[in-house]
């Protein structure tokens, strides 16, 4: 009997693990389904975008099979606003770990760095703050000053050059926030929803930075609170950046849906209604965040 109960637990012990049930798990389906659901995906976006009195650009891409699922003038250059600082943010880590700056030297504050518009440093009156600080003002309330001084310490052609060497040559830092002289000369910051995306994807895989640079990068975008964020149900993570004009909305970020997470770049200009443009990006968010995670709960056949 013995004998017998060491054969069957050898036997068992040969038996394959269920290969075609791990794989099911870690490569996702693809087909017809998937792809008619995906077609919906794109008409339901494309009839938010109808819906604005404006212009608006986007793409929509799957961080698991890495396919841009819907996208429209995702090529075009867009006034960023503030949603350029996740390049200033990118090359800051790159330089922090070059050792070409320190991110936690505190240093006073001069008063003629000091600029208007959304922050909370033209506030202060004896603020001492190191570039970590800078940077997650930057990042979290969209600190104009702070991002000033982060961008005077990189060099604003290094950012550029940055952006350049990433094949995202049309993110273009061309002037410092509230610059109200460069905005009269037409010197606007650009990128296409493409390549904002593109650098937004980049600072959430960590690609080209250090684990330790990738975790202070995204402890800063999970700290903002914008249209894509409010899109989104908050047990899902969200590592974006806002920005802001008249005029102009805009938002780039990656949202973490379990097991299935996605990229989104929604930009808009010439808006008749700012809290439209505001209200069509927090539309399209919630849209594709529903569709992501009905992929992730649904299987080969979308099955619960």
């Amino acid at each position: 009997m013995r004998l017998i109960l060491v054969f069957l637990l050898m036997s068992l012990a040969l038996v394959p693990a269920e290969p075609r049930a791990q794989q099911s798990a870690s490569v996702p389906a693809t087909g017809p389904l998937q792809a008619d659901l995906a077609k919906q995906l794109a008409r339901s976006l494309d009839r938010s975008a109808g819906s604005l009195d404006g212009v608006v650009g986007y793409v929509v891409t799957d961080l698991t099979t890495h396919e841009r699922v819907a996208a429209k003038l995702e090529r075009e250059p867009f006034p960023t606003a503030s949603a350029i600082k996740l390049a200033v943010l990118y090359e800051l880590m790159k330089q922090a770990e070059s050792g070409a700056v320190v991110l936690d030297t505190p240093a006073p504050v001069n008063r003629a760095q000091l600029v208007g518009g959304s922050g909370v440093l033209q506030h202060l009156r004896s603020a001492s703050l190191s570039l970590r600080d800078h940077a997650t003002l930057m990042i979290m309330v969209s600190d104009n000053s702070s991002t000033n001084i982060v961008i005077q310490a990189l060099g604003m052609d290094k950012v550029n050059a940055r952006m350049s060497g990433l094949g995202l040559g049309d993110i273009r830092l061309r002037r410092l926030m509230m610059d109200a002289a460069a905005v009269k000369r037409g010197d606007e910051n650009i990128a296409s929803p493409q390549s904002l995306a593109r650098i937004a994807e980049l600072l959430w895989l960590g690609e080209g930075l250090t684990p330790e640079s990738r975790e202070a990068a995204l402890g800063m975008l999970k700290l903002v609170s914008g249209s894509i964020r409010q899109g989104v149900p908050a047990r899902v993570p969200v590592y974006a950046k806002t920005g802001s004009l008249d005029g102009v909305r805009t938002e780039a970020g990656v949202v973490a849906v379990e097991g299935r997470p996605f990229s989104i770049a929604a930009m808009t200009t010439y808006l008749k209604d700012d809290a439209e443009g505001s209200r069509v990006i927090r539309e399209m968010a919630s849209t594709a965040h529903d569709h992501f995670e009905r992929l992730a709960a649904g299987g080969a056949y979308g099955r619960k």
